[in-house]
């Protein structure tokens, strides 16, 4: 049984309107804390389609903002509990998705399934999901994603160095698992405008887009 830990976390960011008939519960990647310009990003989008977002701290990060020290993230299978903390403190209603960017997503991930079982969540939500670390193709991060029945959306960069398309596209995942793939988006899901022809807004207009129809589907 997935149980909350102890650890202090940071406040909640809420964006969105209260009565919204989906909360979408995001954790931050392993580098950047919620309040980071992707998940702002994100988060606002998100919050402009009618979904309640809201933003956590893992502890480690929340430390470095009253510390001089930055102490680098522990292993994404130690911060499940912190995780499960967070949804235990979480006042919603109706529909819960749980999720976040990079190692955030990760972690969710390793635990959506017993809280879908559970009754608990809706569904899982991945904000360029690290696949594989960088220049580690072969050290893959998907063994639990083959037999994921959770519902699941992944948006990824179609360069994104944690997972390409091309990488992607030869794994094998669970039908469960939807990909939006944005085109020649990085891992914070931007793409290079002169190359691609897409902007952030672009990004962020289908990507809230998605996330809404899809979050429909799974309420309805």
């Amino acid at each position: 049984m997935i149980s909350g830990g102890m650890a202090e976390m940071a406040d909640f960011l809420i964006d969105g309107p209260e009565q919204a008939r989906t909360t979408i519960l995001l954790a931050h990647g392993a580098g950047a804390g919620m309040d980071s310009a992707s998940m702002t990003a994100n988060a606002l989008a998100l919050a402009g389609a009618g979904l309640r977002v809201v933003r956590f701290e893992f502890g480690y990060m929340a430390d470095r903002r009253t510390s001089s020290s930055r102490k680098p993230p522990p292993r994404a299978e130690t911060l499940i509990s912190e995780y499960a903390a967070a949804i235990d403190a979480l006042a919603w209603k109706g529909a819960l998705i749980i999720g976040g960017k990079s190692m955030g997503g990760r972690v969710a991930s390793m635990m959506a399934d017993e809280l879908l079982a559970a009754g608990r969540i809706a569904g899982l939500l991945c904000l360029g999901y690290p696949f594989h670390p960088i220049g580690k193709p072969q050290q893959l991060r998907t063994a639990h994603l083959l037999g994921m029945k959770t519902p699941t959306l992944i948006a990824q960069g179609t360069r994104d160095l944690f997972g390409t398309r091309e990488e992607v596209s030869a794994y094998s995942l669970s039908s469960a698992i939807e990909i939006l793939w944005l085109e020649d988006g990085d891992h914070d899901l931007k793409p290079r405008k002169a190359i691609s022809g897409f902007s952030v807004a672009d990004h962020l207009k289908t990507l809230s887009d998605r996330v809404s129809a899809w979050a429909g589907r799974l309420t309805a």
